[in-house]
């Protein structure tokens, strides 16, 4: 027997919770067993069951990819670990909420789908990024045009999106007349929870009404607010990992050592007190919701993408140039905080410098390339919406104004070097269009306005607004993003 993270003595310091492991049952489904849900949902539930007596377990699904992963987890007893790297210390812990997992590659469609149906599933969980939804984001519908979408709506009982396969879950339960579950979306979204429940109804009533309607009065799809910076894990990863803990562990990840879950208290069929490890419940989700989309993830997407084209890899190696820095924390504080509605108590500007302090530590190396992927689906929530807001109240707006301009830079798929970019993005092609019309010219920020599944069409209507940022375009052009970065404390 090969060496793992079951079978092995692991250093002196890792950190093992103790629970007995034999009384969870399968009441929580997932869907993507990637490295932010290890690091967040499923760590959580592990500390919440070290907290006291209980049987929410978590049985993993991953519906696209990682047949390795899960094929590693499975040769571990399904235990991972989890790297808590600070600026100074490191704390290793040994994750064991998991009871179970599944892949339609190496276990077929029906065992995913039975899993699903089974009645002590009480709670199906997502983090299947943005495109995972197949919604049409711009106008918050169902992309009945989405090929997986295409393809589940003709074989609806052998689905291969999320979306099919929880209808047909639904489905099922409903002919056993066994109790719905509740829907909970785990991804960094706005309104994730009425995002699933859009694509989920809109989804089972092209099939059937009645369905549909089934789906309405029996199941909840609570909101959620998540935060944990959690980068890739690449090989260096893995290999610190190693070292820290005693044991290689393919399926271990790294992340910072902030966590907050925040969760609308909307179940419809029981859930973990997670709040035991420091989630909490809400009955409005929205205000907590906005304020990380707009000061960490919009201010992430500002040094992802001025960061890549200046030369940084990592989002702490941005944040050792002090213009980024001042920048980062100006766009926070005057331009994203202002167009915040929070409630009372929360303190913006302790959040701000918080938020300065998670950026610059150096254990986490996480990638301006990773954060800057999807880009179009990501800037409406994370800077869009703020912009519109400074619109309309005439306020300064310059850092987003620079930032988007850095998207439409990035998008070009050449950076300062002329070296090529590997952009990642459903609109990729859409993009490589008005590059190859246009070229490397600031024509094309008119151009790139116009997709009205990213802008608001009135964007495009602002004189002042498309001055502004084909200017802010040509001096990322001419002058490169570090001096346009340091132009900003003019």
């Amino acid at each position: 027997m090969s060496k793992n993270i079951a079978n092995t003595a692991l250093n002196q310091d890792v950190q093992q919770l103790g629970y007995d492991r034999s009384q969870l049952k399968s009441k929580i489904v997932h869907l993507g067993f990637g490295a932010f849900h290890r690091g967040h949902q499923a760590l959580i539930t592990h500390e919440m069951l070290a907290q006291e007596k209980s049987d929410w377990g978590i049985f993993e699904i991953n519906l696209f990819g990682g047949e390795a992963l899960i094929t590693s987890l499975r040769a571990q007893d399904h235990q991972y670990s989890v790297s808590e790297m600070g600026a100074s210390n490191t704390q290793v812990k040994v994750i064991t909420s998991i009871v179970g997992s599944l892949h339609p590659e190496l276990d077929g469609k029906e065992a995913v789908l039975s899993k699903m149906s089974e009645a002590q599933v009480a709670i199906v969980s997502l983090t299947i990024t943005e495109k995972g939804y197949c919604v049409d984001l711009g106008s918050s519908t169902l992309d009945v045009e989405n090929a997986l979408i295409k393809a589940d709506l003709k074989t609806p009982h052998a689905p291969s999106s999320a979306i099919g396969y929880i209808v047909e879950a639904l489905r099922r339960r409903k002919e056993k007349n066994i109790k719905a579950f509740t829907v909970m979306s785990c991804d960094n979204v706005q309104e994730n929870g009425a995002l699933t429940k859009i694509a989920v109804l809109s989804f089972a009533r092209l099939l059937d009404k009645n369905l549909g309607q089934w789906i309405e009065d029996n199941v909840s799809f609570p909101c959620t607010m998540v935060d944990r910076i959690v980068p890739a894990v690449t090989e260096q990863t893995l290999t610190q990992i190693e070292s820290d803990l005693g044991v290689y562990d393919p399926c271990g990840i790294a992340c910072e050592p902030f966590r907050q879950w925040i969760i609308e208290d909307n179940f419809v069929n029981g859930r973990p007190n997670w709040n035991l490890a420091g989630a909490t419940f809400v009955e409005n989700v929205i205000p907590f919701e906005e304020m990380k989309l707009r000061m960490l993830n919009g201010s992430h997407s500002f040094l992802a993408y001025l960061g890549y084209l200046g030369g940084y890899k990592h989002i702490c190696d941005a944040m050792q140039n002090e213009a980024y820095e001042k920048a980062t924390l100006a766009l926070m504080l005057n331009e994203q905080a202002p167009t915040l509605n929070v409630p009372d108590g929360v303190d913006l500007e302790a959040y701000a410098h918080l938020l300065i302090a998670r950026f610059k530590n150096p254990s986490l190396k996480h990638q301006t390339w990773q954060i800057a992927m999807d880009g179009s689906q990501k800037l409406p929530p994370r800077m869009i919406h703020s912009l519109c807001v400074h619109l309309k109240n005439k306020s300064a707006h310059k850092a987003l104004i620079l930032g988007i301009a850095a998207w439409m830079r990035y998008v070009s798929c050449v950076d300062e070097n002329k070296i090529s970019i590997d952009v990642k993005d459903p609109l990729l092609e859409t993009f490589v269009g008005i590059y190859k019309e246009r070229g490397l010219d600031k024509s094309v920020v008119k151009d790139l306005l116009a997709i009205s599944s990213i802008f608001p069409r009135e964007l495009l209507r602002d004189e002042a607004f498309v001055n502004d940022l084909t200017n802010a375009f040509q001096l990322l052009l001419t002058e490169g993003a570090k001096s346009a970065v340091a132009s900003l404390e003019g």
